[in-house]
């Protein structure tokens, strides 16, 4: 059937059952068996049949648009970026478009009137166009939940990032740090709570001091650079940096060169290998795959030498990150960080409010999305 359309009448026949039965077998509505579900999904891929989105809109009165709303600061951090086109690539899977939001909110009324259902991503207490959004009269799945008092949402894909911050905090101790410092970031989002929450309860359970500092949601690497160097000036014991924001931690890797601190591995307590390690993070597994890093350095200081901070010219500084990119991957050292697979997320969570809309998930679902820890050169051994 290449010479011509195919139509559901043709998968119907194909497949021995009504043209009402495809309709909803393809769907995922109705009270369809789960065997003849699957077997008319076989029957449409294999004739080719593609459906009709623009009538499949007029029957269902649907708009053919979905909603994103982005945190203000995402239109200069590479992670929203990633994201946003993730969840446009699934949306386009599913014949929807994907229209981006202006960031001030109130008029949700008009928007629930323009799109089929909304995605909001990283939803802030302070974000004064969420509880709209929220109460918009449309299926709304947040990426991370919401903290504060507004109507809940159909649905949520959230990660782990207690758990992505501990074994950050994990590995740098392994790793010979012995009085760790986080750059958390400012905010009232689930992924800004959890972090800062998480510093304070991990240096309780292991008795180490963590030095926190606070930083902005989206902090720049001069942010992070200033930030840095006054620690290490007051806290000079201080031998690792975790620094949360998107693309900040170039930022904490000057301020290593200018307070004369090399970055690499504190010291050897564990087995002494040159080797990097993955660690995937959900809430159903871990698992760590072996893999060879470099042992470059950065600040290129010498014996005896003193930095612009006067901080322990001869101790290595350990740099990682909450959020892998671009700017962690090409630094010099490259940063050991967390990746959020932010276009795997993205895709998750369109993927969620696509299930809502075609009934192929109950409303109020919950799911989970993995992390990755991705050891490079700023916590490794030197060779």
């Amino acid at each position: 059937m290449t010479s011509r359309t195919v139509t559901l009448l043709d998968v119907a026949r194909a497949a021995g059952v009504s043209k009402s039965t495809v309709s909803d077998a393809l769907q995922g509505s109705g009270r369809v068996a789960e065997a003849t579900r699957e077997r008319v999904r076989a029957v449409a891929e294999e004739l080719g049949y593609r459906p009709n989105s623009a009538a499949r809109r007029l029957r269902r009165s649907s708009t053919g648009t979905i909603g994103l709303h982005l945190p203000q600061t995402a239109t200069r951090l590479d992670y929203y970026m990633n994201l946003a086109f993730g969840a446009v690539a699934r949306a386009q899977e599913e014949g929807l478009d994907v229209v981006l939001l202006a960031p001030a909110g109130g008029a949700s009324g008009r928007v629930a009137s323009r799109v089929d259902g909304l995605l909001v991503i990283d939803p802030e207490v302070g974000d004064s166009a969420v509880p709209g959004l929220l109460d918009a009269g449309v299926p709304v799945v947040t990426g991370e939940r919401y903290l504060g008092p507004a109507a809940a949402p159909s649905g949520a894909v959230i990660c782990d990032n207690a758990a992505s911050l501990t074994a950050l905090l994990d590995h740098v101790t392994e790793r010979g740090a012995r009085h760790p410092a986080v750059l958390a970031p400012a905010g009232t989002s689930a992924w800004a709570t959890a972090l800062r929450a998480t510093a304070a309860s991990w240096g309780q359970e292991h008795g180490v001091a963590v030095a926190l500092r606070t930083v902005p949601f989206a902090a720049t690497p001069q942010e992070a650079e200033e930030t840095t160097l006054a620690l290490l000036r007051t806290d000079p014991a201080v031998d690792a940096v975790i620094c949360a924001p998107d693309g900040a931690a170039p930022g904490v890797l000057r301020a290593a060169t200018t307070a004369g601190r090399t970055v690499g591995t504190v010291s050897d307590r564990t087995t002494g290998s040159t080797t990097s390690d993955r660690t995937t993070g959900s809430t159903t597994s871990d698992r760590t795959a072996g893999g060879t890093t470099s042992g470059r350095t950065a600040g290129g200081t010498t014996s005896g030498r003193t930095g612009e901070a006067g901080a322990h010219p001869r101790t290595p500084l350990l740099v990682a990150s909450c959020v892998d990119g671009t700017a962690t991957r090409s630094a010099e050292p490259p940063v050991t960080a967390v990746d959020l697979r932010p276009a795997a997320y993205g895709r998750a969570c369109a993927e969620l409010l696509c299930d809502i809309l075609a009934g192929r998930t109950a409303p109020d679902t919950v799911r989970r999305h993995a992390w990755a820890l991705e050891t490079r050169a700023s916590t490794a051994p030197p060779r």
